[in-house]
């Protein structure tokens, strides 16, 4: 196969911290390129270089074999190279036709529009509603957004960073026959993911990078998912602590008696009924397909939205880590101490009593360095920005400072979103050390298999409504019922 973009000998240094050394990678037409390596390896640093947002200090670059010079996303594009980012471009306040607009380059006609973007979400089986608002599609459809729009031009080559991460199964699937169409027509595929399963089934080649330089490079073929890992972080395969026994029945920590929220534009069914008992040193996991009210469920247990009907008992203090944590649990542009700050607010030690709540930036830098060395969060110091940290190290800093609260009732919501496998293990020994200690623990993944495994306790969230899970939970039983709901069902739903 030809080549068609070539990265050669890229070098790039953050201050004093080398994140790429000397990396080759080089894109073939016709194939699917899977780039691994844990959070912090250079993954997205490489692929942001091949798209014009980052400078290298050092290298070169080729298209179709002749030198290019990228410095810009225009200039990515206009030769037909497309990006899925980690995390979201798109603008909130703009439709979801608006912004594919606005990445394709079109003319505003909202007409032409509304019928270029039903097409074109038709053709990738990614389906959107033209008039949403993106600042209101739940996690899994801003990440569709985000695939649609790359797709929008003329694109030869594309660069994937972590596009699956929220997807259901079946849209994993659909996405990766995607792919496979893509390539086959003569186009190539950059694809960042920790889900091994997605590289051996979808992907012909495979660039390793570990500490910013390259261990391996060659074919998918004959390789498993151990080996990939051994690759990636250069020991043995690293599995999540073994299955909890029963915790011991602590006092009742969350009460939640038929609670209804509308669903914002674009967020599915809303939740209609839901009910729910938690007890003190319980995981219980919430298994649903996307859209289905446990987004809003989530969000009225911990406290951030207000249900409209329903009755609520959280004890108190109630810890919340979202899904998004670029765009709810952090604000990148600030510093690691300044984040932890404003998410303990008056609680920390480090804020003094009385009207004013003078702040000692002292004592919370200090408070911010002890956060980053027990939780083994990478960072140059307290006073790093948090946009320059890896998604790895932003999500165990979410989860430190939600932790550092002492809380009686952890509401987590896909916390290991986009994490390579040693951090995943590590935030989930986290949760699992958090219940073990009394707190009780409500666990949301997009992944059903990882809810499974975290969980004591299951339940599903179908149609807005809560159902109780017996005692065969397997991923098949749980399977239906997050597409049918439980037969049993009560209009009240059910008391869990």
């Amino acid at each position: 196969m030809p080549e068609r973009l070539a990265l050669r000998h890229i070098d790039k240094r953050f201050g004093p911290v080398p994140a790429l050394q000397d990396v080759d990678f080089v894109l073939h037409s016709g194939q699917v390129h899977a780039l691994l390596g844990e959070n912090g390896a250079g993954k997205t640093t490489l692929m942001r270089i091949a798209y014009g947002l980052t400078r290298a200090d050092g290298g070169a670059m080729q298209f179709d074999g002749a030198p290019a010079t990228i410095e810009t996303p225009r200039d990515a594009r206009a030769i037909g190279i497309g990006m899925v980012h980690q995390h979201f471009t798109s603008v909130p306040e703009l439709s979801v036709g608006e912004n594919i607009a606005l990445a394709a380059g079109w003319r505003v006609r909202p007409r032409e529009i509304h019928h270029k973007v039903v097409t074109l979400c038709g053709d990738l089986d990614l389906p959107l509603e033209p008039n949403a608002l993106a600042g209101a599609l739940p996690v899994a459809l801003k990440q569709r957004l985000e695939i649609v729009k790359a797709l929008a031009t003329d694109t030869t080559v594309l660069l994937m960073d972590e596009p699956t991460a929220v997807l259901t199964p079946a849209e994993i699937d659909n996405l990766l026959a995607f792919l496979e169409r893509f390539a086959a027509t003569g186009g190539s595929v950059a694809l960042i993911t920790h889900k091994l399963p997605e590289v051996l089934d979808g992907a012909d080649r495979v660039t390793v990078l570990r500490r910013g330089r390259v261990t391996y490079d060659g074919s998918v073929d004959g390789h498993t998912a151990e080996t990939l890992t051994r690759l990636m972080i250069g020991d043995a395969v690293l599995e999540s602590a073994a299955q909890r026994t029963t915790p011991a029945s602590g006092e009742v920590r969350i009460v939640a008696t038929s609670l209804s929220l509308e669903a914002q534009p674009g967020h599915g069914t809303g939740l209609l009924a839901g009910s729910l008992e938690v007890r003190a040193g319980e995981i219980v996991g919430l298994a649903a397909v996307e859209g289905n009210g446990q987004r809003e469920l989530l969000r009225c247990l911990a406290g951030v939205w207000q249900p409209s009907s329903g009755e609520l008992d959280v004890a108190s203090p109630c810890a919340f880590v979202p899904e998004d944590r670029t765009t709810e649990g952090l604000i990148p542009e600030m510093t690691v101490t300044e984040n932890v700050v404003l998410g303990l607010g008056g609680r920390a030690s480090w804020v003094a009593s009385g009207p004013l709540r003078l702040i000692d930036w002292a004592g919370a830098r200090q408070g911010s360095r002890t956060l980053l060395d027990d939780y083994g969060i990478v960072a140059p110091g307290p006073e790093s920005v948090v946009g320059d940290l890896s998604g790895g190290n932003q999500q165990k800093l979410v989860l430190a400072r939600a932790l550092a609260l002492h809380p009686k009732v952890l509401v987590a919501e896909n916390p290991t979103r986009g994490l390579d496998v040693r951090a995943t293990a590590e935030i989930h020994a986290r949760l699992r050390a958090a219940a073990d200690q009394g707190v009780a623990v409500v666990f949301y993944s997009s992944d059903l298999d990882e809810v499974l495994a975290m969980a004591d306790r299951v339940v599903v969230v179908a149609n807005g409504k809560t159902h109780a899970v017996g005692g065969d939970t397997s991923g098949g039983v749980v399977g239906r019922m997050m597409l049918t709901g439980s037969p049993a069902s009560e209009p009240g739903g059910e008391k869990i």
